[in-house]
């Protein structure tokens, strides 16, 4: 449909109930894997709209399908649910100096917001799709240890049917368009250990993982691409005259090459075996799987960047940077989809408590979920 000024005049109209939104939505706990609450509120308020055949998934994806029936192409459009932080009571919100300062609010909350208002004037106005289905979706799982649990079953279901992917996600500056891959595992060493004084000389398994870490920090990473790698948690031992029976840690590697985590793995479970041969207990559990992308049909992909591209730059007026990223973009890549990540909000401190949003970029980071979005109708 062509967006005329009414289209725009109703962003403006609307700016006031989206804020509301974004306030009241911010606040309820939605961990990974534990989004329940937010899945509920999302689903009543689509209803409560007009949305019709509104769904909640076994993976608490909230699916608003839009022309949909049959078997015939779809475009998804979806913004995530969760947020990195494990409160279960109400999270901390204020409003200062032009901004929304919450636990999440960037991450994913304001993106969500911004694609909701697309999907309240769909409903109310009964548009229907000119050239396919679209199927919103607010997602599960994108964070972590959710490990894009939302945007697979959506593919699952979907994915024979996807002809473009976008979710929106981070900031207006960047377009994620490459897949950046990764491995994510739990590695626990488990020893006899025993008391410090008398049963010195026992094998102390903080020891046998701080070594493990050593050994994994003195990998040279491939040339070819970028890869990352990095331990983020590490635990174990009882008390200071303990010598630690147990210890372990979290350790992930990434990369925007395939064959570079081929090579990484190979390394992380070479050095696994190193220290099993010296008789301690190593026990390597995968917590996250992210995949790479394949080949694409260019053309098709390179159209869809330039629409993102072009939404962004119109009602931002910032000259858009692409980028690789681990997003749910992720999935719809590996199975060689046009897929790109778009940033519907301005604002920082993302993944920290003091993370916050912008104010003034709520309303044209509607207008470009509403560019994207109206362009099937």
């Amino acid at each position: 449909m062509e967006l005329t000024q009414t289209v725009w005049e109703y962003v403006e109209a609307h700016g006031q109930e989206a804020y509301d939104l974004l306030v009241e939505l911010a606040q309820i706990p939605a961990p990974s894997n534990h989004e329940e609450k937010r899945a509920a509120y999302v689903r009543d308020w689509l209803v409560a709209q007009g949305a019709e055949g509104v769904t909640v998934d076994e993976a608490l994806n909230v699916i608003y399908p839009v022309g949909c029936e049959g078997e015939g192409p779809i475009t998804v459009y979806m913004a995530h649910s969760d947020v990195v932080f494990p409160d279960t009571e109400p999270l901390p919100l204020k409003v200062e100096d032009g901004r929304i300062y919450c636990p999440g609010v960037g991450d994913d909350t304001a993106n969500a917001v911004a694609l909701l208002t697309v999907a309240k004037y769909i409903a109310q106005n009964k548009l229907a799709p000119a050239d396919g289905g679209v199927l919103l979706v607010i997602n599960s799982g994108e964070e972590g240890l959710g490990n894009l649990k939302g945007c697979r079953a959506i593919m699952e279901t979907y994915g024979a049917r996807v002809r473009e992917f976008v979710t929106f996600d981070g900031y207006a500056e960047g377009i994620a368009h490459r897949a950046v891959g990764s491995m994510r595992y739990r590695v626990e060493i488990d020893t006899e250990g025993g008391h410090s004084w008398g049963k010195f000389g026992n094998r102390n398994a903080i020891a046998y993982l701080a070594s493990l870490i050593d050994t994994l920090y003195t990998v040279k990473v491939p040339p070819k691409g970028r890869t990352t790698y990095n331990v983020g948690t590490v635990s174990g031992g009882t008390s200071v005259n303990t010598i630690a029976q147990h210890a372990e840690m979290l350790y992930e590697f990434r990369s925007d090459e395939y064959e570079n985590l081929e090579i990484m793995e190979r390394h992380f479970r070479a050095a696994v075996e190193f220290y099993r041969t010296k008789g301690v207990g190593v026990t390597v559990t995968l917590l996250g799987k992210r995949p790479c992308g394949i080949e694409i049909d260019e053309t098709a992909h390179g159209a869809l960047m330039h629409r993102a591209a072009e939404a962004v730059a119109h009602h931002y007026g910032v000259e858009v940077k692409f980028r690789a990223g681990s997003t749910d973009c992720n999935i719809p890549l590996s199975m060689g989809i046009p897929a790109v990540c778009v940033g519907c909000v301005r604002g920082g401190g993302a993944h920290t408590r003091e993370e916050y949003v912008e104010i003034d970029s709520l309303i044209p980071g509607i207008k470009v979920a509403f560019e994207m979005i109206l362009r099937h109708f």
